[in-house]
Formats: structure tokens, sequence, C-alpha cells
């Protein structure tokens, strides 16, 4: 499952490429004093006028997309000379390629299940802390034709429903609504991530999907969501970390507390996001 990426300004380098350069960077710093490395990540961070610069690499999950697009153009504006690149995808897939040795600065992950890949690897820099919540909703056909009002329509025969891979958070929620309702469902397809999953609707592939409210939101007329009560057993926490080998350290933590700020809250929860 390859993450979807995304550059503000300019071409993201393949993830293979950039785990070679990487290394190589790893063994350059593993000459140098770690005390030596420390203080040159500090200072690359900030220009001679103390102002942020350089490039942070954002992990993020493929929720988010719509919103933290929107703040990494805002941090842009708000710190000429810094750059933000996004890599957006299925959290575990993130957290895979985090602890495969891909490089990032930051990573934001849609559950506390795939944030412990990454801090039990102890690729974390600190703890890592919940910024929003997310809770599901049923995105059905515009118009909702098959008159679906409960996550137990989603069973009725003929209907063609997708649901996110349970290894993916968005897929583990989905599951833990369907036990909260004692119900079993058979979906036509799995999918990497949430996008997916709404975008077999959007497409008309598939009659329904269970996925995030934001993404129904961010959706806007291609789809029309559904609430459902067993939604509310299966809210996902959303936790953002610096991770260790930040090279723009200062610049990615003021990226993280944009993100938790009140400025970063009003657009999470503009898109649709709970409150943490």
């Amino acid at each position: 499952m390859t993450p979807s990426v995304r550059r503000t300004h300019r071409t993201r380098r393949t993830l293979q490429a950039a785990g070679a350069g990487a290394a190589a960077l790893l063994a350059l710093s593993a000459c140098s004093g770690s005390g030596s490395d420390a203080s040159a990540k500090s200072s690359s961070s900030k220009g001679t006028s103390g102002e942020l610069s350089g490039e942070v690499t954002v992990f993020a999950a493929a929720s988010l997309k719509e919103s933290f697009t929107t703040l990494g153009e805002e941090f842009e504006k708000a710190h000429p000379g810094t750059t933000v690149t996004f890599s957006f995808g299925g959290s575990d897939a993130l957290a895979a390629s985090i602890t495969g040795g891909a490089p990032a600065d930051v990573f934001a992950s849609a559950s506390p299940r795939t944030m412990k890949v990454v801090t039990d690897a102890g690729d974390a820099a600190g703890t890592p802390a919940t910024f929003v919540r997310n809770q599901l909703e049923i995105a059905t056909l515009p118009g909702n034709p098959d008159k679906i009002a409960s996550l137990k329509d989603l069973g009725r025969s003929g209907l063609k429903v997708v649901l996110c891979d349970k290894a993916v958070p968005c897929g583990a929620a989905a599951q833990k609504a369907l036990d909260a309702g004692g119900l079993e469902l058979t979906p036509v397809s799995y999918e990497e991530d949430v996008k997916s999953a709404l975008n077999k609707v959007v497409l008309k592939e598939a009659d329904a999907a269970v996925v995030y409210r934001t993404d129904v939101r961010a959706a806007g007329d291609k789809v029309e969501g559904v609430d459902f009560p067993e939604s509310a057993d299966a809210v996902n926490d959303y936790p953002i970390t610096l991770l260790k080998g930040a090279h723009h350290t200062d610049t990615a933590e003021a990226f993280i507390a944009l993100v938790r700020s009140a400025e970063g809250r009003k657009v999470l929860t503009g898109a649709g996001f709970l409150e943490p």
C-alpha cells in the first residue's frame, strides 16, 4: 500500500530514493559527534535573522489531506523560506515507511495503535499528543437512492458496500462499530485507505462506504452522508509527534504547534474533526 504524495511547491522524490539519501546522511552523522549533529539541526532550522527556514516532511493520515494542505499553505505564508512537504496515506503504511527508514520530520496518525508502531520502534522524539478526533459516517450515492438509513441497511442483498482494510484506522473503527451493533458485513472490497474507499462511491463503483465524516464533508455533493449511532463507539484519536532525525527541528516543531493551536483547531473542526 503506497501512500499518496503531495508537495506544496516542488515534486517530492520517491521514498526509495529518499531512503537511500537518508542512509547516506546517517552515515555522515555517525562520523560527527551527536552533540554537534543536534546543534547543526537546530541552527539549520533558522536563518541568520532567527526566522524559521528549511523543508519539513510530514507523513499524515489520508483523512487529514484537505486540512493539512490548508495548514501547510498557511505555515509557508507565515514563514517565508519554509516548505512543507506532505505524504498522505493509510496510517499503517506510513508507520511502516517511517520504521523502515523513510525520511520524515512529523507523523500524524489516525489512531494511537499505528502511532505506537513508531514509538515502539524508537522513532518518535517525545510523547505523541492527540490533536483531534474523528467519527465514522456512511457515504452513499448523491440523493441516497438506496434509502440507506442505518448501519444494518448495509447488509441488504444487492448493495455494493466498501470498507477500509481492517489494518488501517478507518477499517478498524468500522469493525468496532459493526461489533457494537452486533452486525456482520461482507464488503465487495477492502480499500487501502479512507480516500480510496470513498472514491469507490464517488466513481459509482459502490453504493456505499463506511468512512470518516470529514471525508464525506470534503467530497461535497459527490456523496451523501448518513449518521449512525454505532459510530459513537468507534471514535478515533489522532496523535501527532516530532520524529527522530528531523533535519529542521525548530521548523517541524513550529508546524506541530500550528496544528495544535487555536488557528489549527479552527481549520480542523471546520473540516468536521472533533475536539480532542
